[in-house]
């Protein structure tokens, strides 16, 4: 439940567009998106290759701005903030789960879990002891003093996910997150989702190619050719086709 006097949105997207230019040609690749994720949800944004999901990927990780458009977080329009803010907005309001892991090689999984918290100049205690409980919270609380190297994929990305929930953040932005996993270890990485989602209130944003990953979410945007595209996917089709039959 929303904070009194707090907005239940936690992002909200107002006509975002995106045009690149290369010398005289313009290239729209986002077309007026209009979007929210509330507090709470659990969100997929679908979209195949050239639909425009990398590109709100990285506005929605405020690592590019849109041409036009707001882009407001917990209410507030972020383009009105410098660089260095948002960069530290960024940091602590935004947790970052990659396909590819990004873990640091060098590095301990509790020295992976405490680096957002480093740049936000948290004392090494509280770090400490705060990679500890969050490793224990994706299940690997006995793995602190391993490197990524002695890791499996999906055991990488459970302790990305730790690192991305270090600082509390606002919402957690996942992209591709089962993308080089096996197929059973995307489904414990799915269930590890839901568990923070559904037990502990995680809101979650998560961008994919992958449709048949529909049926996990709260709400599905469908992005096609840089717009949002109400039509069904053939599982919501027989879906409430079913519905509809067993409420006869």
């Amino acid at each position: 439940m929303a904070e009194s006097g707090k907005s239940s949105d936690i992002v909200r997207l107002v006509d975002i567009r995106k045009t690149y230019i290369t010398g005289e040609l313009q290239v729209p690749v986002l077309k007026g998106i209009n979007a929210t994720v509330c507090r709470g949800e659990f969100v997929g944004f679908i979209g195949t290759s050239g639909s425009g999901k990398s590109t709100l990927l990285n506005i929605l990780g405020m690592l590019d701005v849109p041409t036009g458009g707001q882009y407001y977080l917990e209410d507030i329009e972020v383009s009105q903030f410098s660089d260095v803010e948002q960069a530290t907005i960024r940091n602590l309001k935004i947790g970052f789960i990659f396909q590819s892991f990004n873990l640091f090689p060098h590095l301990t999984v509790e020295q992976n879990i405490e680096v957002p918290m480093l740049y936000a100049r948290v004392p090494g205690r509280i770090r400490s002891k705060r990679a500890l409980d969050l490793a224990k919270r994706v299940g690997l609380g006995h793995r602190l003093g391993h490197r990524p190297t002695q890791l499996s994929g999906g055991e990488c990305q459970r302790i990305a996910i730790a690192r991305a929930l270090s600082n509390n953040p606002a919402f957690i932005l996942a992209d591709e997150p089962t993308g080089n996993l096996d197929e059973k270890t995307s489904n414990e990485i799915m269930k590890l989702f839901h568990e923070l989602n559904r037990e502990q209130g995680v809101t979650i944003v998560m961008v994919t190619h992958n449709p048949s990953l529909g049926p996990h979410y709260d709400k599905i945007i469908r992005l096609r050719d840089g717009r949002i595209d109400n039509t069904l996917f053939e599982w919501e089709i027989a879906a409430q086709k079913k519905e509809s039959e067993a409420a006869r």
